[in-house]
């Protein structure tokens, strides 16, 4: 016989197990809703089915890989790569990793970047080396790439140079326009100091002006006067000392 306990829990986990598909497929039922819009070529239903769905199931790259169609459709490129990128860094498949580089590379040839295009298309045949399609798409980035190569480094060095000769030709004449702005603002400073000095020399009507040394020239005649009066007075003394010292002699008598 076999034991209850055991049986019951044979039961519960065939229940968790039933819960969890249960719950899975309700978590999934975005991804067909959008596959109908899609297919109907309602590309914006589609786009908000698919970002419901890749919400709900962020591990999974089918969900990506559809919004980066629904939008690619859209003429959204370079959003449409960001969700293909997404698709393969979930994708656990080589066909999911093909079919996200094959995409990958569709939005390089419509951008014209040729080159980028052909890096796309190589690692989606080393996913899946027999899809013609992919095999196609790969020879025709080549012969586009071939045909529109790149600009060479030297191009690029012109273009730099251009650009600085330009820079440099911009920073004279903002130089030019600099000194330009110097000689108004000296004018006009220079103007205000001679207004400055004439307010200042009304206001210092009627009052003694300073001489060097800080010392008014009232003052200064004022000091002159009194050491010429004491001069005065020396003299006077030293003249008066004179005459006592030396007195004059009487006329002799007839």
């Amino acid at each position: 016989m076999i034991d209850r306990n055991k049986y019951l829990m044979l039961i519960f986990l065939f229940l968790c197990s039933f819960l969890v598909k249960a719950q899975e497929k309700e978590k999934d039922k975005n991804l067909p809703k959008g596959n109908v819009s899609f297919e109907e070529k309602k590309y914006n239903d589609a786009e908000a089915e698919y970002r419901i769905s890749e919400s709900k199931n962020p591990k999974k790259s089918i969900a990506s890989y559809n919004l980066g169609n629904a939008i690619y459709r859209q003429n959204q490129t370079n959003e449409a790569k960001y969700h293909y990128a997404k698709a393969l860094k979930t994708a656990k498949k080589r066909e999911e990793k093909h079919n996200a580089f094959h995409n990958i590379g569709n939005t390089f040839m419509k951008d014209k970047d040729y080159s980028n295009a052909v890096e796309a298309y190589k690692n989606a045949l080393r996913n899946n080396p027999e899809d013609e399609q992919t095999r196609y798409n790969y020879a025709l980035a080549k012969k586009m790439l071939k045909e529109n190569p790149p600009k060479k480094n030297d191009d690029k060095g012109k273009d730099k140079k251009n650009q600085k000769e330009d820079q440099k030709k911009k920073d004279d004449k903002d130089k030019g326009k600099d000194k330009d702005k110097d000689k108004e603002q000296k004018d006009k400073d220079n103007k205000e100091g001679k207004n400055d000095k004439k307010d200042n020399k009304d206001q210092n009507q009627g009052k003694p002006q300073p001489q060097p040394g800080g010392v008014s020239k009232e003052r200064v005649q004022n000091l002159l006067d009194a050491v010429n009066n004491e001069e005065k007075k020396v003299q006077d003394k030293v003249n008066k000392q004179k005459i006592q010292a030396n007195p004059k002699k009487a006329e002799k008598d007839w």
